[in-house]
């Protein structure tokens, strides 16, 4: 079962070519994917290479990976990592990653108001704000206008302020993952655990599996995921 969730993970992750090579990131922009990703669980491991890596190269680095236990484990190196490294050279950099399995329906206390994309308010709250302008602190965060907001999403609102959002990372017919911010100012509050929640329960996402990633490195989206109860379910390495 769990191995079955991390190939549908790979799935929604990437779009890929009819041989299963890396063509780009599954998400709006379809922005390049990394060279390499790995990902693994208890019960196996799964390796991507991306379509500019020669077929000779990707054959030795697929029959390395076979030949390993599963790698289940973000904070450790798997075995065959320095020898995959090795044929991929020059590397840029090498990130690692937890992946959590988000439940629907959560709930949270969220200490704001929650608006959601999918409800009359939340779109007229939406055209409204394409119609004046993006805030400047959600200009300052990157965020150009209302289409990024990415569908399915939903808000926490301080007042008229936007102090978080979820919104689809990532979306495909097999399943969806949830991109998390929460702005200056307002961090620290579990904002953004409460617009996990609200988002896991959005009407649309109801017949697909839901994730909920985040970088080794980042302490307080692992906080987001312990405070919500995420369980682990693998871990995921990009080499670029």
């Amino acid at each position: 079962m769990t191995l079955a969730l991390l190939e549908t993970n790979l799935a929604t992750t990437f779009v890929t070519s009819e041989t299963g090579r890396i063509v780009s990131e599954d998400e709006p922009g379809l922005p390049p994917g990394p060279r390499l990703y790995l990902a693994g669980c208890r019960y196996g491991t799964r390796v991507r290479l991306r379509h500019d890596v020669d077929d000779e190269t990707a054959r030795i680095i697929e029959a390395l990976v076979a030949r390993e236990g599963p790698w289940v484990d973000p904070a450790t190196d798997p075995a065959c990592l320095a020898e995959m490294l090795a044929r991929l050279t020059p590397v840029e950099s090498v990130s690692r990653s937890i992946l959590y399995r988000l439940p629907h329906g959560l709930t949270q206390e969220a200490g704001a108001t929650i608006l959601r994309g999918d409800t009359a308010e939340g779109r007229a709250w939406l055209a409204r704000l394409a119609e004046s302008g993006m805030p400047q602190h959600l200009l300052d965060a990157g965020f150009l206008g209302a289409g990024d907001f990415w569908e399915p999403w939903c808000v926490a609102l301080e007042e008229e302020t936007i102090a978080a959002m979820a919104f689809a990372a990532r979306i495909g017919q097999q399943a969806a993952e949830v991109g998390v911010y929460t702005f200056p100012g307002f961090r620290g509050r579990g904002l953004a655990a409460a617009v996990t929640a609200a988002w896991s329960g959005l009407a649309e996402l109801v017949d697909r599996p839901l994730f909920y990633s985040t970088s080794v490195t980042n302490l307080s989206s692992q906080r987001v995921a312990a405070r919500l109860g995420l369980p682990v379910f693998g871990a995921a390495m990009r080499v670029t």
